[in-house]
């Protein structure tokens, strides 16, 4: 095989696995591996067990013969990442360590390669528009619904983080009932939306402990119980899509996540209630479901790092 003319890594640290792809120059995968991730083993052991994926990729021949020293490497995390730093700055107890710590100085120190940190949902967004369900649109809202409910906008082209690096966080808007949130605040989205709370609202009306792919399974044959909370789920993504529409003008809005694997109830959920209440500009986004799958993250991490490297200095 012919040596790529630029390898970027991309890197997804999830509280369970740790995910690594490369990308060649037109950032199509080559090669990615997977491992669990030390979370609460501080951030050395973090981005240790990163790295020793990459050095296996970089070490077994898919790239050819000789040295190949990586173009750039993107890290996409869970946490408020600031990305002047490279660090993340809030992060939930699943981690350990990994609040403060120098990501970007370690990576680059270990590979001379520069490295790009972002929040997990900013990475997966742009891995989703750089080569999944969101190709050819300018102006988005990614989605993801998971343990919680995560945002990111892609505004005329590229990410757009905002003044703090938090914009698009769309799972911590109020004004969807009065059910507490993790964060400590009432009536977020992620209380009707994340995969927790969808499991805690059936657990509340039936004393019956099961988790989404369980409730998905059991709406798909008439329970009418976990169906219903799975309406109410897609109409609150609904009315999260209006906000954002009316404020942005946004012409596309990717669903990804754990969660998402129950489309066939999300969706029309999602479809009734902005065709009962449409934006304001009279047409909804086009709503499509994310189609690159858990390398999501990783990939969109490496097209960050390559857009980084890219950009006119």
């Amino acid at each position: 095989m012919t040596p790529t003319r630029e390898v970027f890594a991309g890197i997804d640290v999830g509280g369970t696995t740790t995910q690594v792809v490369l990308v060649d120059e037109l950032l199509r995968p080559i090669a990615h591996a997977t491992t669990r991730t030390p979370a609460l083993e501080g951030g050395d052991a973090i981005v240790g067990a990163a790295s020793a994926l990459i050095d296996g990729l970089l070490g077994d021949g898919v790239l050819g013969d000789g040295p190949h020293p990586l173009s750039g490497i993107g890290m996409g995390t869970a946490g408020v990442v600031d990305t002047a730093t490279g660090r993340i700055t809030v992060v939930s107890d699943s981690f350990a360590g990994w609040a403060g710590y120098d990501i970007r100085g370690t990576l680059e120190a270990r590979y001379s390669a520069p490295t790009t940190v972002a929040n997990d949902v900013n990475a997966f967004l742009a891995g989703e528009m750089t080569a999944g369900a969101g190709r050819g649109s300018r102006n988005a809202l990614g989605i993801t619904l998971g343990t919680g409910v995560g945002g990111a906008l892609w505004l005329d082209g590229r990410l757009f983080g905002g003044a703090h690096g938090a914009a698009g966080e769309i799972g911590h808007t109020p004004g969807f009932g009065s059910l507490p949130c993790t964060c400590g605040e009432r009536g977020h989205l992620e209380t009707l939306a994340a995969g927790r709370s969808i499991s805690s609202l059936y657990l509340a009306a039936t004393g019956v402990s099961r988790t989404p792919a369980e409730l998905s399974a059991l709406a798909a044959d008439g329970d009418a119980v976990a169906a219903r909370i799975f309406r109410v789920a897609g109409e609150g993504v609904a009315r999260a899509i209006l906000i954002a529409t009316a404020l942005l003008d946004i012409e596309t809005v990717v669903v990804g996540g754990g969660v998402s694997n129950a489309w066939e109830l999300l969706s029309p959920a999602i479809s009734e209630h902005l065709e009962k209440e449409p934006p304001v500009r009279g047409t909804a986004p086009a709503i499509v479901r994310g189609t690159l799958g858990d390398s999501a993250v990783a990939q969109g991490a490496a097209a960050l790092s390559a857009a980084v490297q890219r950009a006119p200095r």
